[in-house]
């Protein structure tokens, strides 16, 4: 009887690592919210990320990313080490001719104050806040609407191959209203910016962050709390657009992801 309870001491230990629980697929692009036993460390491949008071945590996969992503957790001074796989994803190629040259190559007078809007944008993504708004359930940042471009595509303008379009394009008139789309405090709100125009980031906690480009009217300003739903501004054809439309974009930091992982 004896060595039956020291068998069974040795395949199933009395102190077990909690499960750990995942939501979002890991692919290419893809958001991902953990939840963990509140008091863990957790570390995505090398990085430490944070771990809120109940236990909640997110991360997010680049759109070319070919490595399966490690995730380690320490809980109570014991390792739990989780390795998933990451499948990728075929991305759409988009070509738009006759486009304004200078709509392609931005002409050398303008470097600085596109230097200037990317360190803007960059600092509001650095942002590591404690805020849980990420574990909610977005919406929509608006009623109606076409969506006319999506994440991940390739664009060839006017020939030319430029960088992944990292977000979706939504279409409506000129002037809809535009939603929040998660609880958040507004980082970033600058009405003329080169490439977006008027533009509003959001940040919703550890690092993950939505942007909205190309705003005709901003009705928020920095340091404000919004909640989901409210009315932020218009939308517009601002910065460099082709037309009237909203251009989303979603980040965990620097890593750009599909907004669309957040919405389904």
């Amino acid at each position: 009887m004896r060595l039956f309870f020291l068998v069974f001491l040795f395949f199933f230990p009395l102190q077990l690592l909690s499960a750990v629980e995942f939501k979002g697929k890991f692919e290419q692009g893809s958001f991902i919210l953990g939840k963990t036993k509140p008091g863990s460390k957790v570390y995505i491949d090398k990085r430490k990320i944070r771990v809120s008071e109940k236990g909640f945590f997110a991360f997010g996969l680049d759109r070319d990313r070919k490595n399966d992503v490690t995730i380690r957790i320490y809980e109570d001074k014991k390792l739990q080490t989780i390795n998933k796989k990451v499948l990728k994803r075929k991305y759409k190629i988009q070509r738009i001719d006759g486009l304004p040259s200078k709509q392609v190559t931005p002409p050398p007078e303008v470097y600085e104050r596109i230097k200037k809007d990317n360190k803007l944008i960059g600092e509001a993504r650095s942002l590591d806040t404690a805020y849980e708004f990420f574990k909610g359930k977005f919406i929509f940042p608006l009623d109606k609407y076409i969506i006319t471009g999506v994440y991940g595509s390739q664009r060839i303008l006017n020939g030319k191959p430029r960088q992944p379009h990292y977000g979706i394009d939504f279409h409506a008139p000129e002037g809809t209203p535009v939603k929040a789309m998660m609880d958040g405090e507004v980082t970033l709100a600058e009405d003329d910016m080169y490439f977006t125009g008027g533009t509003l980031i959001f940040d919703h906690g550890h690092g993950i962050s939505t942007l909205f480009m190309h705003m005709k009217d901003i009705n928020v300003k920095v340091g404000q709390k919004v909640k989901k739903g409210e009315i932020v501004g218009t939308l517009g054809q601002s910065g460099r657009a082709t037309g009237p439309h909203l251009d989303i974009r979603l980040n965990w930091f620097n890593v750009k992801l599909d907004p669309i992982t957040i919405l389904k």
